[in-house]
């Protein structure tokens, strides 16, 4: 069947309980972008990109819309039963911007899927598991309330918590990594996120003054250079999550051995289909790694989670969405939820969630008719 239109539409996801700070920026209000896919017959799939903010990786909601805009003309009158002629079509149509094609990747899915009469897990391979992990994320915040607010997540079923530090004095890093560990203890795995907000020295004395607390280091410095300087001085196994901006980054840092694991968005590397290529080069050096995204609300949150239920259990590392961050859900029939730190995959053909007319404005840009 072939696409008849493209719409794009606008949704600004306000932070709750107020400011999301990270070593990079603090954000109030996320920038979503939606899509949807409209195909002679009138079946319509759904999309979604959401960067969080101007500064935190190359990506920006502006830009979203503006490569879009270029990629959505070519696609009007494509037959949608080849998403490999048409990821080619969109490279043709634009070179680069992963994360505005990621959004259009998975509503062909979301299509593909309910056209077949079958989740999109199983477009992707086939789900593991009917229920996935997730992680909680903390701001970087004051060590005494992070480690309040750790022990209560983990109180809540999360089986792991994601820290963030970076961007102040090195003492409160080190206090704020120390007191949720008295906090929590073994009773969930901590990763300690500096979103590449570290020097490399910096690194080195956080790693030293905790070294006796089991961790997992995430992107602690600013480029993969900088972090392959690590390996060999840390104590703590170090994960990649901003310098994985395509496939080749991915391969670079599985081959020269330079990552323990991943952090990985779906729409930075290019949506569900390329993050299935990942999944799967992962699998065969067997890294572990996790199924999120930057921001967003249900249609991103559906695409981590029948992502994240593919991925063989002993290596997923939880599907982060940003559900405990934002009010409402944009389709409130089928909302995506975290229950007990753990998300149902949806069983609905396609991505099993469909935004809600009344949840959204006019669209702000429409290709084809």
């Amino acid at each position: 069947m072939r696409i008849r239109s493209i719409k794009v539409y606008q949704m600004l996801l306000p932070v709750k309980g107020g400011a999301y700070r990270m070593a990079s920026d603090t954000v109030q209000n996320l920038d979503s972008t939606l899509v949807e896919v409209t195909t002679e017959d009138g079946l319509s799939g759904w999309g979604e990109t959401c960067p969080i903010g101007p500064v935190y990786q190359p990506q920006h909601a502006l830009g979203a819309r503006a490569a879009i805009a270029e990629i959505a003309p070519g696609l009007i009158g494509e037959n949608t039963a080849s998403m490999r002629r048409l990821a080619k079509r969109m490279d043709e149509r634009l070179n680069g911007h992963n994360y505005a094609k990621a959004a259009l990747d998975i509503a062909l899915l979301d299509l593909a899927g309910q056209r077949l009469g079958v989740p999109v897990s199983t477009l992707l391979g086939g789900a593991l598991t009917d229920r996935v992990p997730s992680y909680y994320s903390t701001t970087v915040g004051a060590p005494d309330e992070t480690a309040r607010i750790a022990a209560d997540k983990v109180n809540a079923g999360y089986p792991r918590l994601q820290i963030k530090i970076g961007g102040r004095d090195l003492e409160q890093d080190v206090a704020t990594v120390h007191k949720v560990w008295e906090a929590v203890g073994f009773r969930a795995r901590i990763a300690v996120d500096a979103n590449r907000g570290l020097t490399a020295a910096a690194a080195l004395h956080i790693d030293r003054l905790c070294q006796a607390i089991p961790f997992v280091f995430e992107q602690p410095c600013n480029t993969m250079e900088e972090v392959a300087g690590l390996k060999g001085r840390v104590t703590h196994p170090i994960y990649l999550d901003e310098s994985t901006e395509d496939l080749n980054a991915v391969l670079r840092a599985v081959s020269s051995g330079i990552a323990d694991g991943f952090g990985l968005k779906v729409t930075r590397l290019g949506g569900l289909t390329k993050m299935a290529t990942v999944r799967d080069l992962c699998a065969i050096r067997s890294l572990p790694h996790s199924c999120d995204d930057a921001w967003g609300g249900d249609v991103i949150a559906a695409a981590c989670v029948h992502l994240a239920a593919t991925v063989e259990p002993r290596r997923f590392e939880g599907a982060w969405i940003a559900q405990e961050y934002i009010e409402g859900h944009t389709d409130p029939a089928n909302p995506i939820v975290i229950e007990n730190g753990h998300i149902r995959v949806p069983q609905i053909p396609g991505l099993g969630v469909k935004p809600e007319r009344s949840q959204l404005n006019a669209p702000i840009a429409t290709f084809g008719n």
